[in-house]
């Protein structure tokens, strides 16, 4: 496995969890309240931190642990395949704006668009990182 595969693999452990993190304080939020929360800055300060805090912990450990790779620069294969799986990602993180915006027309409800829209950028983050698996694991 190719050290891009493996912190591929890795964002992908991270952001699910700093993910799965942050909707359940939504969550919990949204009960107390009996109507979805508004984007609440200090449970997005702590998904960014967990976020930045986490990587830098287990990059580090995956850079310590194979350091010619670490330092290699992406060759001509890993940059195309990088941008096709942030052009696939891109359709993901699209549709779930328009279906925010949407059930926003419907609803007006500003909190769900905001939480929508924020689920749609999580979503489409972790879908370009399993993509690039996916297209390291196919050879493209």
């Amino acid at each position: 496995m190719s050290f891009r595969e493996k912190t591929a693999w890795v964002m992908i452990v991270i952001l699910t969890g700093a993910g799965l993190w942050y909707f359940k304080m939504i969550y919990i939020a949204s009960s107390a309240m009996d109507a979805v929360a508004p984007i609440i800055p200090a449970f997005l300060v702590g998904y960014v931190l967990l976020i930045i805090i986490a990587s830098i912990i287990l990059m580090s450990m995956i850079a310590v642990a194979s350091p010619e790779e670490a330092d290699a620069p992406a060759d001509e294969r890993e940059k195309l395949l990088q941008d096709k799986a942030g052009n696939w990602s891109g359709y993901i993180l699209g549709f779930g704006v328009i279906a925010g915006i949407l059930h926003y027309s419907v609803n007006a409800d500003g909190n769900l668009l905001a939480q929508l829209c924020f689920a749609s950028l999580m979503l489409s983050q972790i879908a370009e990182y399993g993509f690039q698996i996916w297209f390291y694991r196919r050879g493209v």
